[in-house]
């Protein structure tokens, strides 16, 4: 289950067109323009042609989270500015109010599955200091807890307002940059732990994000260590999407850089402990890595999605950076 995020230029479908061209299992898109509050309604021939292009497919999947037939094929990214765990009471509403959009469109579209960064509490940055690691000890502090509790409230408001919606939203693990939650796992386990309806949330693990937050999978006994943890943590079954990249940032740099797969400082462990774990074969891997220019003649996802593939049966050392 290997996909990219691909770009919606010139019409949402035109990613499907790109997923189908590079024989991608699955793909990732905006459903709008991640970088604007403004919101036009979705065209109604675009929509149509979309629907369309995913029953060609046969990837209208049940928008259920991918409980039933086949696995989900087709995730959405939300927007950017985008911060459910603001402290400023306009900033938090006009969030909740876009991330509210952001699954109406889902919905419209047959997307399954939206990813969200969880937020930044905007408080201190205690116990760290610039440059400092992050602290992975499941011990929030009074700030983060705050933020914690803001996400939660904004999650039960949308999922009061659009009753019956199979949308699930994803939060993702982070790199713990500023005052970012979701970079230690107990984060993301809290708030599905406090909402009021779980069923609507679940996790997307990015392998990026997760090395720079300071969770080491450069080898096969540590990057299975890791998945364990998050398994107890957060539960395998709630982990809906993988963001497959590398990371130019070390362990614990709390750097949000992506590189390719195999050049940077994951491990190739840390991919291949996700490709051969049991359970995960159907959850999709999104690659989010740099697209610009190309290797040997081949677009760049091409290339990583041939990287993992061979990963599958390969035994992968002690030294695998």
């Amino acid at each position: 289950m290997y996909g990219s995020h691909l770009s919606i230029a010139g019409g949402m479908v035109n990613a499907l067109d790109e997923a189908a061209r590079l024989g991608m299992d699955c793909v990732q898109v905006f459903t709008k323009n991640q970088r604007q509050w403004a919101v036009k309604p979705l065209d109604a021939v675009e929509r149509e042609a979309w629907l369309a292009k995913l029953k060609e497919l046969g990837w209208d999947t049940p928008r259920n989270g991918g409980r039933g037939r086949g696995p989900v094929r087709v995730i959405s990214h939300n927007s950017y500015l985008i911060n459910m765990a603001s402290p400023d009471p306009d900033a938090w509403k006009k969030s909740v109010d876009l991330q509210r959009v952001e699954i109406e469109r889902c919905e419209e579209l047959h997307i399954p599955l939206c990813v969200a960064h969880p937020g930044a509490h905007l408080g201190k940055v205690f116990p760290r200091k610039p440059g400092e690691p992050n602290v992975l000890d499941g011990k929030p502090n009074k700030d983060e807890i705050a933020g914690l509790k803001r996400i939660v409230k904004a999650l039960d408001a949308i999922h009061k307002s659009l009753p019956g919606y199979q949308t699930i939203t994803c939060l993702e693990t982070t790199v713990g940059s500023g005052t970012n939650l979701g970079y230690d796992f107990q984060h993301l386990g809290y708030i599905r732990e406090h909402v009021r309806e779980p069923e609507r949330v679940g996790f997307c693990f990015d392998t990026c994000h997760v090395t720079a937050a300071g969770y080491d999978m450069t080898t096969s006994r540590m990057a299975n260590a890791v998945l364990r943890e998050f398994a107890s943590i957060c539960g395998s079954k709630h982990l809906k999407v993988f963001h497959f990249n590398d990371s130019i940032g070390q362990v614990g740099s709390r750097k949000d850089r992506h590189a390719h797969i195999g050049d940077g400082q994951c491990g190739l462990s840390c991919f291949q402990a996700i490709i051969q774990r049991k359970g995960y074969e159907s959850v999709p891997k999104i690659l989010e890595t740099p697209k610009e220019g190309h290797s040997d003649g081949l677009e760049w996802d091409i290339v990583n999605i041939r990287r993992l593939q061979r990963l599958e049966r390969r035994t992968v050392g002690r030294d695998s950076r």
